[in-house]
């Protein structure tokens, strides 16, 4: 049972490997090198084998490679080889040895009440070579159930917010058609990203994906700049029934992102891995984030002014919609404004792990809470579903 337990420690540091290798905590290389070395290790194994094949008669074990280890053709003892050098912990000059019994019956030696070969590899184990690693991949996995988490939420609630306004007549209107359109950007945003998260790798590793991606990101940014726009509009004129004005706020909504989006796929061809995309995708962020909040302080002064002045008064639906746009706008910007300037290179260890677990979780949830705010808290919706009921 120990010797089993230690083989089951080595398969999961081996496990390990490749799963960094593929949630990108390693380089392809590691996991190539290792690949490489064991099967010129096996070859040669093979090669040795037939060479040293006994000719005379008498007991002795057939030599084999029994996936982990080159055993040769041996007497009845007690049989010791090398730590097999493709371990990637295993340095050169190393002297662990990895042993096997050779029974006086010509045959290896099994674990009791078992078939499986004895096998003793102890010298040539490393518990803490992927110590690291394994809480990496913990850590991965976490903020993977998060995300999923916390899109689903935010997915599933935008989904029944946009049945509802579209159900409820009396709610179809400019101000509520520019919510639902920013609903269904977020909607397209968490179905992206589920998609990622669950793992279709041929889509996710594709560029239409991530572009896609960035598409939908900045249809969010965009589509509360509208809902800023809106409440600017609207603070300054007391009846607002132009329906051609939806027409613009469209193409600001779903046609401008494409403006970013283009030059920033373009570059992301041309420069895959270089640091030309980070810097177009920094300014690219810094610009929607600084119109939105130049917009976001301008409202917040008219806002108070009219207050003061009894010009809208707590009661009135303005108020109500700037109150959830004024909760939005700051929210969402800051975060994107600060996680934008506090990237993976400039904190390591806990404090980045922290980074990623706080911009994840407003990240996955800002669908909900824009579900809430415009949607399940807004008093105007509570009364036009009672009324109709």
């Amino acid at each position: 049972m120990l010797f089993a337990g230690r083989r089951a420690a080595l398969r999961v540091q081996l496990w390990v490997l490749i799963v960094l290798l593929y949630s990108g905590q390693v380089t392809g290389s590691v996991l190539d090198d290792v690949i490489y070395k064991r099967g010129e290790y096996k070859e040669n194994c093979t090669r040795f084998l037939k060479a040293t094949f006994p000719t005379g008669t008498g007991i002795f074990c057939n030599g084999t490679f029994d996936v982990f280890a080159c055993w040769p053709h041996s007497s009845p003892g007690i049989v010791s080889v090398p730590c097999p050098p493709y371990l990637p912990w295993i340095t050169e000059g190393a002297t662990g040895n990895v042993y096997k019994e050779c029974t006086v019956n010509g045959t290896w030696k099994t674990e009791e009440n078992s078939s499986t070969i004895w096998r003793n590899q102890s010298e040539c184990e490393n518990h803490y070579f992927f110590k690291s690693e394994e809480e990496e991949v913990f850590r991965q996995s976490v903020l993977r159930v998060l995300s999923i988490v916390g899109y689903s939420l935010s997915f599933s609630s935008l989904c029944l917010a946009v049945l509802i306004m579209s159900l409820l007549r009396k709610l179809h209107c400019t101000r509520n058609y520019i919510h639902m359109n920013l609903f269904v950007s977020f909607i397209f945003r968490a179905i992206a990203v589920i998609i990622k998260e669950i793992g279709w790798n041929s889509y996710t590793k594709s560029t239409a994906s991530k572009v896609s991606l960035e598409y939908f990101v900045g249809c969010n940014y965009f589509w509360l700049l509208v809902e800023a726009i809106f409440l600017h509009t609207l603070l300054f004129t007391a009846v607002l029934t132009r329906k051609r004005l939806l027409k613009k706020y469209m193409i600001l909504g779903w046609g401008t992102p494409l403006l970013f989006v283009i030059p920033w796929t373009v570059a992301k061809t041309l420069y895959e891995n270089k640091r030309y995309v980070p810097v177009l995708l920094l300014i690219d962020t810094l610009k929607r984030c600084f119109v939105i909040f130049c917009i976001f302080l301008k409202i917040i002064r008219l806002l108070l002014s009219k207050l003061k002045a009894d010009q809208v008064k707590f009661t009135d639906y303005r108020y109500s919609l700037a109150r959830a746009t004024l909760v939005l706008i700051p929210l969402l910007g800051v975060h994107a404004i600060v996680f934008t300037f506090i990237i993976d290179e400039s904190v390591e260890g806990s404090s980045r792990y922290a980074r990623n677990v706080v911009s994840l979780t407003l990240s996955s949830f800002q669908g909900l809470l824009v579900a809430v705010l415009y949607c399940f808290a807004n008093g105007e919706v509570r009364l036009v579903k009672i009324f109709e009921l």
